[in-house]
């Protein structure tokens, strides 16, 4: 975890300190009794409060770097060569901050890179093998601050431990500084995304994450509410892409007044003054997402806190939309105005969040958009602060990784070490921190260092499934590549720059074999796929190789990799890299040990899934599907989503793949795209075929046809069977209205699929087939509707009470068949026939 808690000092007056017995700022290793900061603060020495004064020494830090605002309390510190325990008598009842202060240097001749310890609070680890120098380091800042919020200590005797590391000798353990102040209870239940669980918050330890001032300035500790001495930060390093709204102030006729149920110690006027919104262009609102990207510690539970002013608007239905934490939907028709019922009275809303260890999984997400559904009077989003908050695990541990710093700064430091006379820019920047600015300048400095050598040396870090947008460098000029070697002239190179890795060609034929035909896993539109080893036989990939009378040629290969060197998630097929040489056309993935999903459906002697790995396995694409829909840039429509393109892994993880046909959403301006129509027949949007106008919505009735393949194990189009029933998607949407639905399911799931499960699912499958794409859900509500009809699943008998539950469902529309319209089209049934998909 980068631990972003880079504030200045934190004031708290001597006054207030000896108001409060609970409350404690302590200058750890000082030599005199008192010292006062260049802020007039005065800091008691450790000494009284140490448990043991045996194996610790306190010492004065033998440089002090200019980026430092006092040396109270960072030159003094404590070192501790064994564990070593600080005890304070706190109240019971009163939750508490923990701020820790470290400035990682050389004490008495001890290199701050021998600094490995663990430090915990009672029985709370906060810190485990934990390196200030390796921190600082990646954070380009000579001190920082981590921060904690305590449950009430019961027994009234808080312990703080630091305990050197036992791997290897010499380890020491250190702290500069420690602030204890008591703050009243700011937490209540918040519920976990995106289920109808709660997180009981307000018996939970937290670490600050993150706290920001959207759309605002830094504000300073001295000017934080409640004597809470909080610092919040300015938002800009953390939203993602270029469409990052407008900002604006309360005119001085707004005055912001706080209501009974929200306290002014939640946050200070200074956040609930100023805000980030959208704009007031609806058709550019409509078509992005207002995002923030978060870095966090994968394996734990987090709490977005969000807080909201309105500062324009007076009515309710004026500004409308929906919030989603980490691609999930977190609220559907959120309006200020409803819950704060008057213009300039704050209000704030808490979501829980999981962030499991996966690939892809160190990012948290906050997102706003517009809700299209509620038609308000103006197509926007607000939000005027943020904070995220680290939950403790069920163990009581709150220690992540040490954090990585980025290669960047591992070869300037290489470089100025070989030449003295070029100047390391860090001081200098570390010097201008010392004030406030200066410190929101580096966090935001090393935000994007760390993001683009996340990128850039994916192997060495969790994968960043950030998509990174630049300039294209293909042409449609040609439909084929020329015959001579394209090595290091490709028109594709830059993809070589850490995004995509070259092949030769002679990699890919030792991988295959020379394309041996017992190599062969799967053929399709663009031609055959080969098992392979690459690496010295180290790493298993699948190998998709052009054919020359493929209807697919150059822009579906470049489109594959433009799209798929930029994406990065769980549930999306990962590319490897391409071979362009000779006039091949090749691809290589990871190899997806269980195939493609249609094979484990029918038409194969493979075992039949169970209904509960289907649910899982259709959850996991449309996971997939909502990601390029909604966390990218643009929206990205795949264009060809169908059980051959939905491919399993070992574990049987579901991932989306075959980006040749995707295409980028509508821009700003508009509401479709207008292309020609590609896609596979029976899967195929009929608006999208009617009026050459592309949707993410075409997406939604494509996955609609794969949920009823999953429940039907059968094909999406079956010439064989009677006319009615040739197309599954019809003849789903027939008996649907017949009430026959259950007689067409897979004769191997009846009496298998809990009912009321069974009724969610296939009222989500026949919404996403509505006839006209504003009558379908979005993906992100399908996704919501099949998670919660797994829970169905595997929780019968709880479905009665399901519904007073606050869950949300896709808006009620028409669930009209598929139009005939595509029965006048001969070109139609030649393709049907003939079965060529694409």
């Amino acid at each position: 975890m980068f631990p972003l808690i880079i504030a200045s000092l934190i004031p708290i007056s001597c006054s207030q300190s000896s108001r409060n017995s609970d409350s404690f700022v302590i200058s750890c290793g000082l030599s005199s009794n008192v010292g006062t900061d260049a802020d007039g603060r005065k800091w008691r020495s450790d000494y009284r409060f140490l448990t043991s004064s045996t194996n610790t020494i306190n010492s004065t830090a033998q440089s002090q770097d200019p980026s430092l605002p006092s040396q109270i309390p960072y030159m003094s510190a404590r070192i501790f060569t064994s564990p070593t325990s600080y005890k304070f008598q706190v109240s019971p009842t009163n939750r508490l901050w923990l701020r820790l202060h470290f400035y990682p240097s050389e004490y008495s001749s001890l290199l701050p890179s021998q600094a490995y310890f663990s430090v915990s609070a009672n029985d709370l680890t906060l810190l485990n093998n934990f390196s200030s120098f390796i921190t600082a380091k990646a954070l380009t800042q000579a001190y920082f601050i981590k921060e904690y919020s305590l449950v009430p200590i019961q027994s009234g005797e808080l312990n703080i431990t630091f305990t050197p590391s036992m791997q290897q000798n010499g380890y020491y353990a250190f702290i500069n500084g420690i602030e204890i102040i008591s703050m009243p209870e700011i937490f209540k239940p918040a519920i976990l995304v995106p289920t109808d669980q709660f997180v009981d918050a307000g018996n939970l330890s937290m670490q600050t994450m993150f706290r920001l001032n959207v759309g605002g300035q830094y504000i300073a500790p001295t000017n934080d509410s409640g004597r809470l001495s909080r610092t919040w930060y300015d938002d800009t390093p953390y939203l993602f892409g270029a469409a990052s709204g407008i900002t604006f102030g309360a005119d001085k006729n707004v005055s912001i007044q706080y209501p009974f149920d929200t306290p002014h110690y939640i946050a200070p006027l200074g956040v609930y003054s100023t805000a980030r919104s959208m704009g007031q262009n609806a058709s550019v609102n409509q078509n992005y997402n207002l995002t923030w990207v978060f870095h966090v510690d994968p394996n734990f539970t987090y709490i977005v806190r969000l807080h909201f002013c309105e500062l324009l608007y007076t009515r309710i239905n004026q500004r409308v939309f929906d919030i989603y934490v980490n691609n999930q939907t977190a609220q559907v028709t959120a309006d200020v105005i409803a819950w704060a019922q008057s213009k300039g009275v704050p209000t704030y809303k808490d979501y829980a969040t999981r962030v499991n260890d996966g690939p892809g999984d160190e990012e948290l997400w906050v997102a706003l958009h517009p809700s299209v559904s509620a038609k308000p009077e103006f197509y926007d989003a607000i939000l005027n602060g943020l904070e995220v908050f680290k939950v403790s695990d069920n163990s009581g541990n709150l220690a992540g990784p040490n954090p990585i710093p980025s290669n960047e700064l591992y070869e300037n430091e290489l470089a100025n070490k070989f030449n003295p006379s070029k100047i390391n820019p860090a001081p200098i920047i570390g010097g201008i921190a010392g004030g406030a600015v200066g410190v929101a300048f580096v966090v935001a400095v090393f935000f994007v260092f760390y993001r683009k050598k996340k990128q850039d040396y994916g192997n060495e870090v969790v994968a960043n499934w950030l998509p990174t947008y630049g300039s294209s460098h293909f042409t449609n000029s040609k439909s084929v590549f020329s015959g001579k070697s394209t090595m290091g002239s490709s028109n594709l190179s830059y993809l070589r720059q850490g995004l995509c890795r070259h092949f030769s060609l002679q990699e890919i034929i030792v991988a295959t074999k020379n394309f041996n035909n017992s190599q062969v896993i799967g053929v399709g539109g663009f031609g055959n796929v080969y098992k392979g080893v690459i690496d010295g036989g180290v790493t298993k990939v699948a190998i998709k190789r052009s054919n020359p009378s493929s209807e697919q040629g150059v822009m579906e290969f470049q489109t594959e990799i433009d799209m798929l060197s930029k994406l990065r998630h769980k549930h999306l097929v990962s590319l490897i890299g391409f071979c362009e040489e000779n006039g091949e056309m090749i691809l290589v993935y990871d190899h997806m040990a269980n195939g493609t999903l249609r094979e484990h459906l029918y038409r194969s002697n493979k075992p039949a899934l169970p209904w509960k790995n289907r649910l899982e396995i259709c959850i996991g694409a449309a996971r997939g599907l909502h990601y390029l829909h909604t966390g990218a840039k643009f929206i990205i429509i795949h264009r060809d989503v169908k059980t051959t393109n939905i491919l399993l892994d070992d574990k049987w993880v579901a991932k989306v793949s075959d980006f040749g046909l995707s295409k980028t959403g509508p821009n700003l301006h508009q509401t479709h795209v207008s292309t020609m129509v590609k896609g596979s027949f029976g899967y195929l949007d009929p608006e999208y075929f009617r009026r050459q106008q592309l949707t993410e919505k075409s997406d939604v009735y494509s996955f609609g046809v794969v949920l009823f393949e999953v429940l039907c194990a059968r094909p999406a189009l079956d010439p064989s069977l009677p006319k009615e029933q040739v197309s599954l998607a019809d003849w789903a949407l027939l008996c649907q209205r017949q009430g026959n639905l259950e007689g067409i399911i897979d004769p191997k799931l009846r009496g298998k699929i809990n009912p009321q499960c069974l009724k969610k699912f296939s009222e989500t499958a026949v919404k996403c087939l509505a006839d006209h794409g504003a009558e379908r859900p979005s993906m992100g509500d399908v996704l919501w509707n099949l998670e919660f009809a797994l829970q169905l699943q595997e929780n019968p008998g709880e479905g009665e009470h399901a519904n007073a539950i606050a869950i949300l469902d896709i808006e009620e529309g028409s669930t009209s068949s598929t139009t005939n319209e595509l029965d006048d089209s001969s070109v139609v049934f030649s393709q049907i026939f003939e079965q060529k998909g694409r």
